[in-house]
């Protein structure tokens, strides 16, 4: 098969990028694993027969120039990405080819938007940030639920996770997201991040059956108060965890997912709940599905076949929604995601 049809998976062999690696080969795609540990690479490819595998770090360029020969795309699955995102960047840009990583922390996107969007936009390259359950998914539902709207006052996405065991990546991650911010928290209110120390605020949310009311911590900052400003007018943007989640992800003596089906997914289940308001109209959509690393990757995936074949809205830096049309995307993840997208209603 050409190499055309070659997409880089930097970070194979972690939990997230083996399911990425799946969905390529489902897609029809052919995976280049890349990684920096070689023995956990040669036991992947020992288990995907077929697939090449080249060792880089993102302490050697010249290494990372190699791994991305005949990649026609790279995605980017390997954090803390505070670490591994602009060396993949730039290593795709050298190389010519578009980048999509699945990074949940919201300062790396920060920095991969401030750092990169005037030279990928002069390249007529496309660097997809946070193309993942939280960052992406939020943003392709706030984008869907604005329709025809030029601006809304705010935008409101809860969470509904049924439970939360960490990856290790997870837990890495989050420590250098909160070493990054001081300890403190982060919102997204009168169009600028804010960063404070005071308490979680604890809330009820009225999710769609059958979840129904759950508690939840407001303001449990996500990536998606990165990616929905980078393109939607709405100055107040708020995320929401349920409170057993975040207990779970919290918790001492977090575990990691645990495989329940022949696709890898854990027995995990989410419902993220979207609301936009302009005035007295709010609008709703919803999206339920299983696991949360696992449908990162059709995420990450129909990302790159869309960039592939030409089926985007712009160059340079862009979230989900500034480069995709939003409806007809989750529209393409049926069989991953159910949607409840409903008429507006008057507040």
């Amino acid at each position: 098969m050409g190499s055309g049809r070659n997409v880089a998976v930097f970070g194979a062999y972690g939990h997230t990028g083996r399911f990425v690696v799946a969905e390529l080969r489902e897609r029809g795609y052919v995976p280049l694993l890349l990684g920096r540990d070689q023995d956990r690479l040669l036991a992947l490819a020992l288990a995907q027969p077929g697939l090449e595998a080249r060792q880089a770090s993102v302490d050697d360029p010249a290494s990372l120039d190699r791994a991305l020969n005949g990649a026609a795309a790279v995605i980017n699955c390997a954090g803390p990405f505070a670490s591994t995102a602009a060396p993949l960047v730039e290593a795709a840009l050298r190389a010519g080819i578009p980048y999509v990583d699945v990074a949940a922390e919201l300062e790396a996107n920060l920095d991969t938007f401030a750092h990169f969007a005037e030279r990928a936009r002069a390249a007529g390259a496309v660097v997809v940030p946070a193309m993942a359950f939280f960052g992406g998914l939020g943003d392709l539902l706030v984008t869907t639920a604005m329709g025809d709207w030029a601006a809304a006052d705010e935008a409101h996405i809860a969470y509904g996770l049924s439970s939360w065991h960490p990856t290790a990546g997870t837990l890495a991650s989050g420590v250098v997201s909160g070493r990054r911010r001081g300890g403190r928290r982060v919102r997204y209110t009168g169009g600028r991040l804010e960063y404070h120390d005071d308490a979680l605020p604890t809330l009820e949310w009225h999710f769609p059956a059958p979840l129904g009311l759950q508690s939840v911590m407001g303001e449990f900052t996500m990536a998606d108060v990165v990616t929905v400003p980078s393109h939607l007018a709405v100055p107040e943007v708020r995320t929401y965890m349920t409170a057993k989640a975040a207990a779970d992800l919290s918790a001492p003596d977090a575990s990691a997912p645990t495989a329940v089906d022949g696709r890898g997914r854990s027995a995990q289940t989410f419902v993220v709940d979207v609301r936009v308001r302009s005035g007295g109209t709010e609008r709703r959509v919803a999206a339920a599905g299983q696991d949360i690393y696992a449908i990162s990757a059709p995420l990450a995936v129909e990302a790159v076949d869309r960039i592939l074949t030409g089926r985007t809205r712009t160059t340079g830096v862009a979230s989900a929604g500034a480069l995709f049309d939003a409806p007809d995307f989750l529209r393409a993840l049926s069989s991953h995601l159910s949607l409840q997208v409903p008429l507006d209603t008057r507040g």
